[in-house]
């Protein structure tokens, strides 16, 4: 008899990805982990191995889009279901979010998502009672999904309500409704090169922004893009390369870089000449700080410590500091849109407490006349604006100084009145919505008195 006679047949092509997709999807929702833990590391999922590199990027497209368009697909499917989503089988709502985002917003042929989500279900022993609803459902989707999708464009839907009350009452309800929409679209990848922005612009089928950055619609593994290997750039965002610009010529300077993994930053200011040394509480992030940083060529002394208790014995010790807090990172929902769902208003008042003690700590690392740049990828003002206020009425040796329009590209509406960086995910608007944006920053410069 043949061998082939007992072979297990193989799975339906794109199922793998949508199981994975599912999982990680109640990763998030279900049990609030975040997607780079779940994306990468020693806890990351372990299907992840036997995915081909197409599957690999579409089950990140889906569960990006999915959770990108979170508020607007429970509106669908609320519409589509008299009883509401199943509560009592996590892999039952998984199949309709996945089935409908790929109807709604992805290139998948309609038969094909509702074909796959069903057999999300039949394979699930709690879910697959409900395999004719999703079936229905999705195939109702698929006819009447998009006037649904239409109705509710300017509700900004996919926000958490209470992050569109705080973001309106800080910026004004238009420029909300701005920022929901930018962090509703895909974003592109951005990369600071070594040198020479436009011949890597080129490399890279990309375009250079004003501020130096290279921006790409390339997707894929960023491994294989020409000039990884050999060092010549690091992924980026675009706000996210202002603060350490801010602090003018750095050759031979002592820098303290604190929270500094993964490092994208302390890149940039021993590119600078500085004389680095950055610190992070995480063994594995400072890890990948250093691996990034041989790749890079690049040379900085490296510790892992709470940067709170560090050098209790070396103050005024430094040049520059550079803090990065860590904060509730509202502003990155762009690129990582599990960050809306995982947040919690609460956690704004314990980070800013944090913040407060790494802003303290940084000016008794700095010598008189050095600079301290603070910045945050945070939209929240407790974490930028007040933080600064709250510092400069504690501390009378400390004062602000300005960031001119020059120093950020002449992108004056990067600027706040008092002259800190304050970009917006609906700056640097663009006629392909994929080459818009940037992530929402915070940077203040302050000067240590003499």
């Amino acid at each position: 008899m043949p061998a082939s006679r007992f072979a297990q047949p193989s799975e339906v092509p794109g199922l793998a990805a949508r199981r994975i997709a599912a999982d990680i999807l109640d990763g998030v929702l279900g049990k609030r982990r975040t997607l780079d833990e779940q994306l990468e590391g020693p806890a990351a999922h372990p299907g992840l191995k036997t995915l081909a590199d197409r599957d690999r990027a579409l089950m990140r497209r889906l569960v990006a889009t999915i959770l990108r368009r979170l508020g607007t697909l429970d509106h669908v499917l609320a519409k589509m279901l008299d009883r509401g989503v199943p509560t009592d089988a996590p892999r039952a709502r998984s199949a309709l979010l996945i089935g409908a985002a790929q109807i709604l917003w992805m290139d998948v042929p309609d038969h094909a998502a509702v074909d796959l989500s069903v057999r999300l279900v039949q394979s699930d022993r709690r879910a697959s009672k409900y395999t004719g609803l999703v079936n229905a459902v999705l195939r109702r989707c698929a006819r009447e999904g998009q006037p649904l999708v239409d109705e509710v464009a300017a509700q900004a839907l996919d926000v958490p309500q209470w992050l569109m009350a705080r973001w309106s009452a800080h910026y004004g309800e238009d420029a909300a409704r701005a920022i929901a929409l930018a962090i509703s679209h895909e974003p592109s990848l951005d990369i600071t090169v070594k040198s020479d922005a436009e011949h890597w612009a080129g490399r890279l089928y990309g375009e250079m922004l004003p501020t130096g950055t290279v921006r790409t619609l390339l997707q894929g593994s960023v491994k294989m893009l020409p000039g990884f290997d050999d060092g010549e750039w690091w992924v980026q965002d675009a706000a996210a390369a202002l603060p350490a610009r801010l602090f003018g010529d750095l050759a031979g300077k002592a820098v303290a870089d604190l929270c500094a993994a993964p490092g994208g930053k302390t890149a940039q200011l021993a590119q600078a000449g500085a004389r680095v040394s950055a610190i992070d509480r995480s063994p594995a992030r400072v890890a990948r700080l250093r691996e990034n940083l041989t790749r890079l060529s690049l040379e900085a002394e490296t510790g892992v410590a709470d940067a709170t208790e560090w050098r209790a014995d070396a103050p005024g010790s430094f040049d520059a500091v550079l803090v990065d807090a860590p904060c509730a990172s509202t502003g990155t929902i762009r690129r990582h849109p599990d960050v809306a769902w995982l947040k919690q208003e609460a956690d704004i008042g314990a980070l800013a407490a944090v913040q407060d003690r790494l802003l303290h700590k940084a000016v008794a690392l700095l010598r008189p006349g050095g600079t301290l740049v603070y910045c945050t990828c945070s939209l929240e003002p407790e974490e930028g604006e007040q933080a600064i206020a709250k510092l400069l009425d504690a501390e009378s040796a400390m004062r602000r100084v300005p960031v001119a329009p020059e120093e950020v590209a002449g992108l004056a509406e990067f600027l706040t009145p008092d002259g800190d960086v304050r970009t917006l995910p609906s700056h640097l608007p663009h006629a392909d919505p994929r080459l818009a944006g940037v992530d929402g920053f915070y940077a203040a410069r302050l000067s240590k008195s003499l």
